[in-house]
């Protein structure tokens, strides 16, 4: 018997039904009786549920589960409601599974749920008795059900229209509902809601208001059919008629603004010179124009893409000026010091004089901030005489930022190095990347992997754009990058980089740029004449020392501003002033109380020592405190110190101990007593290991209970074995004790090499002492030691001991 005819069947008879059947739970199906379905049979106690099934009535209990990822059911996981069924069929497959094929019989609810001894859930059933007095109400209500759904298969593409026919002959109401509702497209909760309903006039009624959403669903699908046919129709025909008009304009030879459009791209692109790869590019892109229709936004896209291609100097260049000597001047004109990065640039063109053409230069600045590195990199491109174009690097985390975006990206441009290639409007201008130390990545990508492309000579050549798509030649342009400190740098691009490196200025050095730059730019700016505001002698080195700390002239520039602003304030209150004198003695009526105490060095104190530490804005002084008291031989560390920085004062306080005889300290000492050491300033983060020979002689001093001299620093790692090795930034350090006011600085005998980089007037006014073991450094520092006769402080300016 086919399933239309089982539909059409009128019989309502229910067979006899046990009170209890074997469950069978299935996933994403609702079974509604006199419906067949085949089933694929795969849980092992839904097989034995079968199996028990065909060997008794061969009838089953089916219910839905609500989670279809639950493997093993429990009473909460299925529905009440189901439907009792008779397996028509069974057919075990290879892989051990079952397919069945079963027909629906009765609704019932499960009431009692239980595992049987045979391994699979049985349940206790009620059966609903369906039955339905026919009267003139439920005939309209079955006609009405009849003719929604014949509407609902006129508009459905996926129903027979014979379901219609075989559902129309269908007498009986409870037949009608199930019979509707098992074709109805509609999700598994409104059809198990359907299945709820015992009543089959109140079945009909929901399967009336489902319809009725159902086809008005349909019909609004079918109203955005037809208008996007019709819209689509109306495009062709507008092409149609376009191409016509074409030809006919053709014909009569007239053109359009738009036809006009390409005529002068085609014009440009025979007048741009470019590489032929790119000639290309262009080309093709202005045959697709052509065929486009003129407001199209993909025209947009193109027109924009082709203003970049011939704005870039793909072929243009400026001639370098090769006279060393007006490049010299110029240099000195701009800036006083940085000898290195002078010569390099001198160096440059002179191989450029002889050679015509050299690989890209990629320099690299590193320093502390304000000493001159974006300024000088102006004065580099004066003195060669080509174009200057500046990107900042900092914060930029977007790879894009560099490569630019694909042309498949609304609002998508090139990236920064490409835009700024045409602002320069040559292809061979001074390029600074600004602060690459400062570059981000996050999920978007990391830029400083897509400069190393950039920044490689053997590379640069063939720079590829995203969104331009061709080669772009960046080996003639001079890269010059800034950055405070190389530690965020990535190896790889560090790899890339010609260093050199900016120190920290003397205060002598300030006082040149100031005198011979700052004040006469600031003079300038403020709208004042070199009589009317005049610096005593003193003045500017009062400002220098008791207004700025730093390494650079940033601060001195703001506070030689802020007394600028003051004179002219003075000046316009009182006419009959000619002129402002600024000394030492009433520098504070115009800039305040001094801001720095100069005197940060430690006194000639027990426990007491001035390490040198450097930092991303030049060198400074550390002071560094011991104190002992009774205690368990534990070490206090404080002052926010890093990991490395405690492990120096760990191995500091092991080598006095294990030195205890030769320094005459009491062994017994170390088990009784506790060591706390602090370094003030103690919410600045503090770290590395080059403050060791500082924290032994501290804890050396306070163990000996001998002060250490005064106005003596010292900087250098320290082993467990006393000896002590190299560190880094010694020329700012050595600055930082200078600019302090310190007399003698004891510094590792492997940086010798380094005193050639420290100023000579500082290396006469300070007594630079190398020493390569603690013994020495003791022997040098703590006061009332017998002398050691094999070391000895030279007391001669210039040679100080080496």
């Amino acid at each position: 018997m086919s399933e239309l005819d089982r539909f059409s069947n009128d019989k309502n008879e229910v067979p006899k039904i046990p009170d209890v059947l074997p469950l069978l739970p299935v996933r994403d199906i609702i079974l509604y009786p006199a419906m067949v379905l085949p089933l694929a049979i795969g849980r092992e106690k839904s097989i034995k549920a079968l199996e028990e099934s065909m060997s008794t009535d061969r009838l089953v209990f089916i219910v839905t589960q609500k989670n279809i990822q639950i493997e093993d059911p429990t009473p909460n996981d299925v529905y009440n409601i189901g439907t009792v069924c008779e397996v028509l069929q069974i057919l075990k497959m290879p892989d051990g599974t079952l397919k069945a094929l079963v027909e629906g019989i009765s609704r019932a609810q499960w009431t009692d749920f239980k595992l049987s001894d045979k391994g699979y859930i049985e349940v206790g059933l009620k059966i609903f008795d369906e039955k339905t007095v026919k009267m003139p109400e439920v005939e309209a209500i079955m006609r009405r059900v009849i003719a929604l759904f014949e509407q609902y298969v006129k508009l459905s593409s996926r129903i027979p229209i014979e379901i219609s026919v075989s559902v129309s002959n269908i007498t009986d109401p409870a037949r009608l509902a199930d019979t509707i509702a098992s074709h109805l497209a509609i999700k598994n909760n409104d059809k198990q809601i359907v299945l709820e309903l015992v009543d089959p006039v109140k079945r009909l009624e929901k399967i009336i208001q489902i319809l009725n959403a159902e086809i008005e669903i349909l019909n609004i699908e079918r109203r955005i059919q037809n208008r996007v046919r019709t819209q689509i129709e109306k495009t062709q025909k507008e092409y149609y008629l376009t191409e016509q008009m074409k030809a006919i304009q053709k014909e009569l030879k007239q053109k359009d603004d738009a036809q006009k459009d390409v005529d002068d791209l085609k014009s440009k692109l025979k007048k741009t010179k470019m590489p032929q790869v790119a000639k290309s590019a262009a080309d093709k892109e202005i045959s697709r124009l052509e065929k486009m229709m003129p407001m199209s936004p993909e025209a947009t896209v193109i027109r924009t893409y082709l203003e970049w291609i011939f704005d870039l100097p793909w072929e243009k260049s400026t001639p370098d000026n090769l006279d060393l000597k007006r490049a010299k001047e110029i240099l000195d004109q701009d800036h006083y010091g940085l000898e290195k990065v002078k010569d390099r640039v001198l160096e440059y063109l002179a191989v450029l004089s002889r050679v015509q053409k050299i690989k890209g230069t990629i320099l690299c600045f590193i320093g502390p901030p304000g000493v001159g590195k974006t300024s000088i990199a102006k004065s580099v491109a004066r003195s060669l005489g080509r174009n200057f174009v500046r990107i900042s690097m900092g914060g930029v985390k977007d790879e894009a930022e560099i490569r630019g975006h694909r042309r498949t990206y609304i609002g998508s441009m090139p990236g920064k190095i490409i835009q700024s290639m045409k602002k320069a409007g040559s292809n061979n201008p001074v390029f600074i990347l600004d602060e690459i130390d400062k570059i981000g990545s996050d999920w978007r990508g990391d830029p400083s992997s897509a400069l190393l492309e950039v920044l490689d000579p053997e590379q640069n050549y063939a720079f590829n754009d995203h969104y331009l798509d061709v080669d772009f030649d960046l080996s003639n342009v001079m890269f010059i990058t800034t950055a405070n400190t190389l530690n965020n740098i990535p190896v790889t691009l560090l790899d890339r980089l010609e260093l050199i490196r900016f120190s920290s200025y003397t205060d002598a050095e300030k006082r040149h740029i100031a005198e011979d730059f700052i004040v006469l730019k600031q003079l300038k700016e403020h709208g004042l004449k070199p009589e009317e505001f005049i610096f005593d002698d003193g003045a500017l080195d009062a400002v220098i020392k008791n207004y700025t700390h730093e390494a650079g002239v940033r601060n001195l520039t703001r506070e030689i501003a802020n007394l600028c602003r003051k004179v002219a304030k003075e000046l316009e209150f009182d006419k009959k002033l000619k002129s402002i004198t600024i000394k030492p003695e009433n520098l504070n009526e115009y800039l305040g109380i001094a801001y720095y105490e100069r005197e940060r060095i430690a006194e000639n104190d027990i426990g007491v020592a001035t390490g040198l530490a450097w930092t991303e804005v030049g060198g400074e002084t550390l002071t560094i405190e011991v104190n002992k008291m009774g205690g368990k031989s534990s070490l206090v560390l404080t002052g926010k110190l890093g990991d490395v920085m405690k492990e120096s004062a760990q191995a500091a306080l092991t080598y006095v101990r294990s030195s205890s005889q030769k320094l005459e300290i009491d062994e017994n000492m170390f088990s009784n007593t506790d060591f706390h050491v602090h370094v003030p300033e103690g919410a600045v983060p503090k770290d590395g290991p080059s403050a060791g020979i500082a924290l032994a002689t501290a804890l050396a001093s306070v163990c000996m209970n001998k002060p250490i001299k005064k106005k003596i620093a010292m900087t250098g790692e320290v082993t467990l074995r006393g000896r002590v090795l190299g560190i880094g930034g010694l020329k700012e350090k050595v600055l930082a004790a200078y600019r302090e006011g310190i007399m003698v600085v004891l510094f590792p005998e492997s940086n010798k090499k380094d005193l050639v980089d420290i100023p000579e007037d500082v290396r006469k006014k300070l007594q630079m002492i190398p020493v390569s073991h603690m013994d020495e450094v003791i022997s040098l520092t703590i006061e009332r030691l017998p002398e050691n006769k094999n070391i000895k402080m030279n007391k001669k300016n210039g040679e100080n001991g080496i």
